[in-house]
């Protein structure tokens, strides 16, 4: 076999089961996907995008719907087995004696404290495991004082539950929020340019996503920090969408804070995420519920919500080790090859509209917004339901004054288990609906969701 070649013998050979049949090669088994991966070692990241054995094997390790082509992972993505298997598991041992198995799991997930920092680049006692990226952002929005005329300056192209956050606190403590408006797609100096113009005697608080949830357009997050420790502002990133989705140092983007749901990119058990605080804030902060002052300096104060199910929790723990096991290069490789297969394949058309940056070094990988002039998006989204069993997320903003941005798109998203005939699929559907327009519904593409398929997340 030559140096680089994958094959089925090759990978059969290292999985054991020429001679052996250990449990751990199971269908989906992690040990599986850690052999393939072996396999391919020696092949760039963009080599192993393109290897569809190579994903095969990731694919089998999810258990999936595959009457439905999920183009909705932006929402919240299946997990791998191995992870969703050690809920159960982890469930089942809680149940026997709750007061003793869930104090020692609560205690040994220490051990998934450190693989997190280890694996996303900082200290363990800058790391807080919480529930998703809405609890991480609210601890520190509604844990920095702030009084009344003290300005938050944030974008219109914000996550609403955070922009509701600090709404509430406009409305509750009189501060004052500005909330700043870009075009998409838009050029990093654009967006450090429109806050630093936007700069205040006032201003306390940057708070703008890594990446958005919309279109995936991508913040100088670093270089907007600094301008904001320059002036003492404190800087809070919406990271829901960036970690596990494409590889990058907490530590190196500076910011003081850092919230994400890893249900998401990561793979996650639903019910997880974490909160980033850069050490010297952590006292800076007050914690969700209330902690003793001897914990002011302790990252676990952020993590105190009561009882709740550890066993969740502790399958984040086999979420990063698959992760970790396909490795991160490779994985945004190729969301990244799945993202422009369609995005390359549809951009030819006239009224096809790119509303995500698709250029070289990447901008984009496994998310990104694509409109049809001339067809509303929501009329598309239940088209490509109804006619090709195809889940997408419609953006509609609404209309002034109560816009939140000012375009419409599908925002498309897909993950590792994903095929190219899915994608293939989803393209021959939008061409259809190029060439032959698609059903107006007036009233249920209008005020309902597509069949099961909640986007009130993004509205």
């Amino acid at each position: 076999m030559n140096s680089g070649t994958w094959s089925r013998r090759s990978f059969l050979r290292m999985c054991g089961v020429m001679g052996t049949a250990a449990s751990v090669f199971k269908a989906g088994g992690l040990g599986r996907v850690e052999a393939a991966t072996q396999a391919i070692a020696d092949k760039t990241p963009e080599e192993v995008a393109r290897d569809e054995f190579y994903w095969r094997e990731i694919q089998l390790a999810f258990k999936l719907d595959r009457t439905l082509i999920n183009l909705n992972n932006g929402y919240t993505s299946p997990t791998p087995r191995v992870a969703l298997e050690s809920v159960f598991r982890y469930m089942d041992m809680v149940n026997m004696l709750p007061v003793f198995y869930q104090g020692m799991i609560t205690r040994n997930i220490e051990t998934i404290r450190l693989r997190m920092a280890a694996e996303f680049g900082c200290d363990p006692e800058e790391m807080a495991l919480t529930r998703n990226a809405s609890e991480s952002l609210q601890i520190v929005q509604n844990g920095i004082d702030l009084k009344a005329g003290d300005e938050v300056i944030t974008t219109e192209q914000d996550y609403p539950r955070m922009l509701t956050t600090w709404d509430q606190r406009m409305r509750r403590e009189g501060i004052k929020v500005t909330r700043l408006q870009f075009p998409v797609p838009t050029t990093k100096d654009d967006l450090f340019r429109r806050f630093e113009k936007a700069l205040s005697p006032r201003t306390k608080v940057f708070h703008f996503c890594h990446i958005t949830n919309l279109t995936a357009q991508l913040f100088p997050v670093a270089r907007i920090a600094r301008l904001a420790r320059s002036k003492g502002i404190v800087s809070i990133v919406d990271g829901a969408h960036a970690l596990g989705h494409f590889p990058f140092k907490l530590r190196d983007l500076e910011c003081d804070a850092y919230g994400v749901s890893l249900h998401k990119w990561l793979l996650a058990p639903m019910g997880n995420g974490c909160l980033y605080v850069r050490r010297e804030m952590i006292p800076k902060f007050w914690p969700l519920q209330a902690a003793p002052a001897k914990e002011d300096n302790d990252i676990r104060k952020f993590e105190a919500i009561g009882t709740h199910p550890m066993a969740i929790r502790a399958g984040l723990g086999e979420a990063l080790a698959f992760h970790r096991a396909i490795g991160a290069e490779r994985k945004a490789a190729r969301l990244r090859y799945l993202t422009l297969r369609w995005a390359n394949a549809l951009k030819k058309h006239p009224r096809i509209q790119i509303l995500s940056d698709l250029s070289e070094p990447p901008q984009v990988w496994g998310v990104a917004a694509v409109n049809i002039e001339g067809i509303d998006v929501r009329d598309l989204a239940r088209f490509l339901m109804d006619k090709y069993r195809i889940v997408v997320v419609p953006l509609v903003g609404g209309t002034p004054p109560n816009s939140v941005f000012d375009y419409t798109a599908l925002r498309v998203t897909p993950n590792v288990y994903t095929t190219l005939e899915e994608i293939d699929t989803f393209v021959t559907a939008m061409e259809a609906a190029l060439e032959g327009g698609v059903p107006v519904n007036m009233v249920a593409a209008r005020r309902g969701p597509v069949e099961g398929v909640d986007w009130t997340e993004i509205i």
